[in-house]
């Protein structure tokens, strides 16, 4: 039962918690530019006016694909925060991300299809790296459940110090930070023609903008499970690792799209499978 009310309260309270982090991304991200920058409420000012505006789509099916994403992405944290097994949890988040990518194919736009090809590959970039950290939570945990890996003990952060860094490496994809916003960026000045996004008007990019923030709390908790066996002390250093993704997107440029899809396969052989062989070369001794 205290399970599923983590489930509820995360339904609840990720808008609030990623549009928060939304609005302190914008203002670090300024100072850093010597700006001023927004006030950190400012994502949900631009979520309410958007709400607000008339809303106009290209054909009937992108409405229902924002949505089926939208609850998806919704979904995908309630079941991590429940407790759900954690292979689970990654196949939904994908079904979230092919359901936005289905509504931006809908358009006739160029820019809008060019997008979407652009985030399916992104998608072929963070994939396996995020299927080697299951085996490795794994190997350590014994299982896939989340409980059972936040209440082994066990400090995931050093028996897995490579996957750790594969899933830093490729945490900027899922946050839509540099060097991999190649499909939209996260930031309006970064980009002229918005991508995937590009014909999303109204209430349909409100949903997607706040599908946005649930998935950036349910990333921020699969982070978190590397530092879980100090609960306190992880949420900063998770807290650490969402500010140097946002410094790393204030310092880099962004990628093209062979570079990044060779990038982060490389990451994952190197950092990723090569972590897993002393488990496998246990196991067979």
């Amino acid at each position: 039962m205290k399970q599923i009310l983590f489930g509820v309260l995360y339904l609840i309270l990720a808008p609030f918690l990623g549009g928060l982090l939304d609005g302190i991304d914008r203002k670090l991200t300024a100072r850093m530019q010597r700006r001023i920058g927004p006030p950190i409420l400012q994502p949900f000012y631009d979520v309410a006016k958007l709400i607000k505006k008339e809303n106009i789509v290209t054909n009937r099916l992108q409405n229902p694909f924002i949505i089926s994403h939208l609850v998806f992405a919704a979904f995908t944290g309630f079941l991590f925060f429940e407790g759900t097994d954690i292979l689970l949890i990654v196949f939904v988040l994908t079904v979230s991300s092919i359901f936005l990518i289905l509504a931006a194919y809908s358009s006739n736009s160029p820019y809008s299809y060019l997008g979407a090809e652009r985030e399916l590959l992104l998608t072929m970039a963070y994939e396996p790296m995020v299927l080697v950290a299951l085996v490795g939570f794994f190997k350590v945990a014994h299982s896939f459940h989340f409980y059972s890996i936040v209440t082994s003990g066990k400090p995931m952060l050093l028996y897995l110090p490579g996957i750790f860094l594969g899933i830093f490496f490729i945490l900027g994809i899922k946050l839509r930070k540099s060097p991999f916003d190649i499909s939209y960026s996260h930031h309006a000045h970064q980009e002229l023609v918005k991508g995937i996004t590009t014909d999303f008007t109204g209430k349909t990019l409100a949903m997607q903008e706040i599908a946005h923030w649930y998935e950036t709390i349910y990333i921020l908790g699969f982070v978190y499970l590397f530092f879980s066996f100090t609960p306190i002390l992880g949420i900063l250093l998770t807290l650490v690792v969402y500010f140097l993704e946002v410094v790393i997107d204030n310092v880099t440029a962004r990628l093209k799209w062979e570079v990044v899809l060779k990038s982060t396969w490389v990451v994952t052989f190197f950092f990723g499978f090569l972590n897993l062989i002393p488990f496998y070369v246990t196991t067979v001794r």
